[in-house]
């Protein structure tokens, strides 16, 4: 059997090679359970210890954040190099790191050659501190209000990519080892450039390497998903993953949102309701987060938050409201401020909880609806020739 090809998938790294070029080795950081079990085996551990020596390398790979196997101080010296002939744990590459005034870092990540990634960390979120992650380079959703939906999509993310991002930022912070307390990251929102219902599999993958106990530890709780209405697939991610489910709304009726988020034009608003009620395990302590961001005359009457309150008549809800933020050429405006406490008012007094969310990161576009990379597909060759003229220009 070649094990090779049961986890050459799962390197975040592996960039377009031209002729006569050598591919770099594969990255453990962002495997599976089962895939660090076959790389185990690649190597020559008999299958019946490759169990165990994949959960030494998940403990040190996703508990401790080791980036060197010398560190692996539990295996033997022989098998350590015998890994690192074969494998790699580097994430991809880190290629710009901003910071916001207040606080919020945000993280280009190289895929491969030309593709990248945005991923933001905002702290202090209600006591928390939330990473916002990519689930695809670029979008197909092409929402109005959203800058990264100006991007055309490039690809869907790995279940490694998704997960590298984490482990990158916990890097950034010094988050590891994983412990319970005093963390910097407690929650992840997949709020980042992409429709994650169109990527299910890598997204639910990932979020199994995510959340397992043994690891990173981020709980299934504590880990939202955000759709913008892939009516579909919503009861499946909740079947697959158990995580809190998020809304992209922004209007009441399909007329509007036909035009705000033209997916609405496929999954119109009946149909996104009453998957939403199928959602699993939908309750008072596991309610669906409903975003909607504050346009100014065009969803913010008073009239539309009464529509929105009928509209979510009997589910477990909590209501985000979103200054909208600006971006180059935007075609709208951010509500008055007191448009949008009496827009919160009248939710707020029908029992919903709809905080306003603070904006974070506008100075770096880091806030929600301004990410957007420049990535495009560029041949390796084309890359290296665009970066050796730049340093010759230096």
């Amino acid at each position: 059997m070649n094990h090779a090809l049961n986890i050459s998938a799962a390197n975040p790294n592996a960039p377009r090679l031209n002729e006569g070029e050598t591919a770099l080795p594969t990255s453990l950081a962002g495997m599976t359970r089962a895939q660090l079990r076959e790389a185990a085996i690649q190597i020559g551990v008999d299958e019946k210890k490759a169990k165990m020596r994949a959960e030494q390398l998940w403990r040190w790979i996703y508990h401790y954040g080791v980036q060197s196997f010398d560190d692996m101080t539990n295996i033997s010296k022989d098998l350590r190099a015998k890994m690192a002939a074969e494998f790699t744990l580097a994430r991809p590459r880190l290629t710009e790191r901003q910071v916001s005034v207040d606080g919020t870092r945000k993280y280009l990540i190289e895929l491969s050659p030309g593709v990248e990634c945005e991923t933001v960390f905002i702290p202090d979120v209600a006591k928390s501190g939330a990473l916002c992650v990519s689930s695809q380079v670029g979008c197909t959703l092409n929402c109005t209000f959203c800058h990264t939906g100006t991007q055309a999509l490039v690809r869907n993310l790995t279940a490694a990519e998704i997960a590298a991002q984490v482990m990158i930022a916990r890097d950034d912070l010094q988050e590891w080892p994983t412990s319970n307390e005093n963390r910097k990251i407690t929650n992840i929102v997949f709020m980042g450039m992409g429709e994650p219902l169109y990527n299910l599999d890598n997204v639910s993958d990932s979020i199994d390497i995510i959340s397992d106990g043994e690891g990173m530890g981020i709980g299934r709780r504590r880990t939202t998903v955000s759709t913008s209405g892939v009516v579909p697939k919503i009861k499946e991610l909740g079947e697959r993953t158990g995580t809190m489910l998020a809304i992209s709304l922004h209007a009441t009726n399909d007329d509007l949102r036909d035009e705000l988020v033209p997916l609405n034009k496929k999954y119109p608003l009946a149909e996104l309701m009453d998957a939403i009620r199928q959602y699993p395990g939908l309750n008072n302590s596991k309610r669906v987060t409903f975003e909607y961001v504050m346009l100014k005359g065009v969803n913010d009457s008073l009239a539309e938050a009464r529509e929105l309150v009928k509209l979510l008549k009997g589910v477990p809800a909590k209501i985000n409201l979103i200054p909208f933020n600006p971006w180059p050429d935007s075609p709208y405006e951010c509500s008055d401020w007191d448009q949008i406490e009496a827009f919160a008012d009248v939710v707020n007094r029908a029992g919903y909880a709809s905080p306003i969310r603070t904006p974070r990161g506008r100075d770096i576009l880091a806030a929600c609806g301004q990410l957007r990379s420049e990535s495009q597909k560029v041949r390796a060759s084309e890359l290296r020739k665009q970066r050796l003229a730049g340093e010759d220009q230096g």
